[in-house]
């Protein structure tokens, strides 16, 4: 499993070799449920959902400003979690994560050596785990970085059998620059092209994987190529629809507008919501679900909210049968139905 931090200006990639599931920590220390990330997710319902008229007044401004919008309401960086360590040992240069309190993580050394780091200039490195049925490009929330999310990424990828190639955004984590909707699509295309050109992994073995604003950059990257397939895990349909829910229409001053863009998205589709969630409303999965072409079954959580969804066991049971069973029965038919084709025009 490959946990890749990807840095504005610099790069600093995260890798993690395999080892077994027993090794790895629970899910439920993911960074999306820990009290301080609870707190900071607090924070984004607070901003979302309970905006005042003189803070809708400065958020609005004349004309309406979509870098605003999404700087007002979407991101939310935690203090940094993590730091990269340097040192010279035979005359080479050695990285290391050095994770703080914050990063709510209870590693053993053996985990912590599990991880390497590299430096490089606008780029990424990844180093597969031998035959992953997949590689997960992981988009994560706007209130976590890399050093929270660790623990949750080395558990996922042992229990499903695939590598997590992950990135902080702009101005999270280790991230040079500022966060905003401009530098969320650079991100991810750094992440995307390192990927297909430097590593060499082929469309068909990547799943892109969102979570909350992680969707954003995540549904603009498959709308715009072919990739294995695409999960949305608490997808919005539009930053004004999440600030305004009576919205009904995509503005041209509108931020983040996934609901206008999952229809190009050529590949198969997860969406996963819970029906509690307080922070982006049930109905904008639902919603993104019935706009996507090629959906699978999707999850919906009863019960669940915004940053719990991971506890729920049908989670884990539902992300194997995805990638075990709907991905597998898609390329048989795909196959099937170029078999079908090719024999046609042959008559």
């Amino acid at each position: 499993m490959s946990i890749i931090a990807t840095v504005r200006n610099e790069t600093a990639t995260v890798e993690n070799h395999p080892s077994s599931p027993k090794n790895t920590q629970n899910l439920q220390q993911s960074s999306n449920v820990n009290d301080n990330t609870s707190q900071n997710n607090n924070q984004q319902s607070q901003k979302m959902n309970g905006l005042s008229l003189s803070e809708l007044c400065c958020l609005f401004c004349c004309p309406p400003c979509p870098a605003r919008i999404a700087a007002k309401l979407a991101f939310l960086p935690p203090e940094p979690t993590y730091s990269i360590i340097s040192w010279i040992e035979d005359g080479n240069q050695k990285l290391s994560l050095k994770f703080s309190e914050r990063a709510d993580w209870q590693y053993t050394q053996r985990e912590l050596e599990r991880f390497e780091v590299h430096y490089a200039q606008s780029s990424l490195y990844a180093k597969a785990t031998p035959n992953p049925k997949y590689t997960i490009l992981f988009s994560h929330g706007n209130a976590v970085d890399l050093g929270q999310m660790s623990s949750f990424y080395l558990g996922l990828g042992s229990r499903i059998n695939c590598n997590i190639f992950s990135y902080d955004y702009s101005g999270f984590g280790a991230s040079s620059g500022k966060p905003s909707e401009k530098n969320l699509y650079a991100d991810i295309n750094a992440a995307w092209l390192t990927l297909r050109a430097k590593y060499g992994i082929s469309p068909d073995k990547i799943i892109l994987y969102g979570q909350s604003i992680g969707t954003v950059p995540t549904v603009d990257l498959a709308s715009r190529n072919d990739v294995g397939a695409v999960i949305l895990h608490s997808p919005l349909m539009s930053g004004m629809r999440v600030a305004f829910p009576n919205t009904r229409r995509t503005w041209f001053f509108d931020a983040f507008p996934n609901i206008d863009k999952v229809p190009k998205i050529n590949a198969p589709v997860l969406v996963i919501h819970g029906t509690e969630d307080d922070v982006i409303d049930f109905s904008h999965g639902l919603a993104i679900y019935e706009r996507c072409p090629r959906t699978v079954e999707p999850l919906w959580v009863e019960g669940a909210g915004h940053n719990d969804i991971e506890l729920y066991c049908q989670y884990l049971d539902r992300l194997k049968k995805f990638i075990s069973v709907d991905l597998l029965s898609t390329a048989t038919n795909t196959a099937s139905t170029t078999t079908t084709t090719t024999t046609t025009l042959a008559s």
